[in-house]
């Protein structure tokens, strides 16, 4: 069992670790409208103009968890020569978040994924649409060479490397090759959340995906406790890694380590509103956690939480420690630590 009490001590030590995130970022664009009436040409609401606000959002999400709580960050990642690029280098230094090994790419847009949502009579704003603007094609050498660049000359500074893909061209083999040689040199925690290409972190300290990304990397359908056992065990033995870690939405998560596998139901199963981002807070947690010292039953359990809490808020969202540590003690009951 894992104690309330071990983790509320854990979490001041979150403080001050570094973390060098690499990771296809992406600028996420929230246009929000109030919904007046039907439109007469199709069947859809009418919005009248209220805000528009923009987030870091893809790989650089994690980074804003990690700063969030406490932790430093560089970001390391490919931007276009656009508006949006520059827009997102902007939020990465409002929020804090070191852009050392940003790299613009003047050939290369910026992903944006634009949000469309309403405010109406209902409690909580509704997502109506997203419209996405990305480029998935792998960087071009050059580019390739200068975020490898980018890694090997900010790795020192860090505790941790954490990879967040999601498949837009950024993690090629090289940078991968790049992210273990510089951990093997100084020493730090690897993490990724992999997104389903999971074969692509062999031996990484802590790998985590989500239900479907294994049910496809299986080949089979999970259903239940002794499925994702076997499943998480399965995937860290043949990918050689330290922990496997599969989050299951309202089932919680499921942890293969060296000392066995671990169930966590999830920590909030009745308010969750809006799921966006809550595997980069998972993965951003538990990485800063072991980056402290933790083990990967109580870097799970931390993330458990801390995901229970993004999931209460419209968009990406990060938890500070005052509210992780009201969710400790708030759900420590039912969470199953």
């Amino acid at each position: 069992m894992i104690s309330p009490v071990d983790l509320l001590t854990l979490l001041p030590r979150l403080a001050g670790r570094c973390v060098l995130v690499v990771g296809d970022v992406f600028l996420d664009e929230y246009i929000v409208g109030r919904a007046t009436r039907l439109s007469r040409e199709a069947p859809i609401p009418v919005l009248e103009f209220e805000e528009r606000r923009t987030l870091p959002g893809g790989g650089a999400n994690p980074a804003a968890n990690i700063v969030a709580l406490g932790g430093s960050a560089i970001q390391v990642g490919v931007v276009g020569n656009d508006e949006a690029g520059r827009s997102l280098r902007a939020e990465l230094e409002q929020a804090g978040i070191d852009p050392a090994g940003l790299v613009t790419d003047p050939a290369r847009l910026t992903t944006t994924k634009t949000r469309i949502v309403a405010r109406g009579s209902l409690m909580f704003p509704q997502q109506l649409a997203r419209i996405d603007r990305l480029d998935r094609s792998p960087l071009v050498p050059d580019i390739e060479m200068e975020i490898i660049m980018r890694i090997a000359g900010n790795a020192p500074r860090a505790h941790a490397l954490l990879v967040s893909d999601y498949q837009t061209g950024l993690l090629t083999p090289g940078v991968v090759q790049a992210v273990r040689t510089a951990a093997q040199r100084h020493h730090l925690i690897r993490t990724a959340d992999a997104q389903g290409e999971l074969h692509k972190y062999r031996g990484f300290d802590l790998v985590k995906c989500n239900r479907q990304e294994a049910v496809s990397a299986l080949g089979r359908l999970l259903q239940g406790d002794a499925d994702y056992a076997q499943a998480a065990t399965q995937l860290r033995e043949d990918l050689d890694l330290g922990a496997m870690l599969i989050t299951r939405g309202a089932e919680g998560l499921t942890l293969a380590h060296a000392g066995g596998v671990l169930h966590l139901p999830a920590a909030n199963r009745s308010e969750v509103f809006d799921v966006t981002g809550a595997g980069d807070t998972a993965i951003a947690v538990a990485t800063l956690a072991l980056a402290a010292g933790a083990d990967p039953p109580a870097a799970a359990a931390l993330a458990n939480y801390a995901a229970g809490l993004v999931v209460r808020r419209l968009g990406n969202a990060t938890p500070t420690p005052a509210e992780l540590e009201w969710a400790i003690r708030t759900w420590s009951s039912t969470a199953g630590s």
